[in-house]
């Protein structure tokens, strides 16, 4: 699937990861391949402790008691704590993706869900990298609780992906 925006990116299935987006051509460092807008709504109409939603394992975190899905292929992107792309929040609704080094075609492009690149705090899931970290569990008032249990790695599509804004 490709984004008709930009030709240099494009969602495929990742071999563990459940979809992920992948650079289709070279993408230098400090490119930025994708600006997207985000819908924002009330956390609470999408996270949801005593149900699994379908949205809140794509939305991030937007202010206060606030949510944002991103369109195109913003809420798509995996999580890494060795990103090669980062995101930024821009006036109005919108959110910029860009390369935080070289990204080679056929690469998957990840970003940190914690905001920011070099942010090694604990997320919600189990990483699929060499060094998982701490897993948490973000609680329906938006605040993270370390989960104590280990549980085998999640598909994409039964974790949350709530990020946190931009810094």
């Amino acid at each position: 699937m490709t984004n008709p925006s930009t030709t240099m990116i494009e969602v495929r299935q990742t071999p563990k990861k459940g979809r992920g987006v992948f650079a289709r051509t070279f993408i230098p460092k400090g490119t930025e391949f994708e600006r997207v807008p985000v819908l924002v709504m009330p956390a609470g109409e999408i996270l949801d402790d005593s149900r699994d939603t379908v949205l809140q394992h794509y939305v991030f975190d937007w202010g206060k008691n606030k949510v944002a899905l991103a369109l195109g292929f913003g809420s798509v992107y995996n999580h890494s704590y060795k990103p090669n792309a980062r995101y930024d929040d821009y006036p109005r609704r919108i959110k910029g993706f860009s390369a935080l080094r070289d990204i080679q075609p056929g690469e998957e492009i990840t970003i940190n869900y914690n905001g920011h690149q070099d942010d090694d705090g604990p997320v919600w899931f189990e990483v699929l990298e060499d060094e998982p970290k701490k897993k948490t569990k973000t609680t329906k008032a938006g605040k993270k609780k370390l989960k104590k249990e280990k549980k085998p790695a999640a598909s994409k599509t039964s974790r949350s992906k709530r990020r946190t804004l931009a810094g």
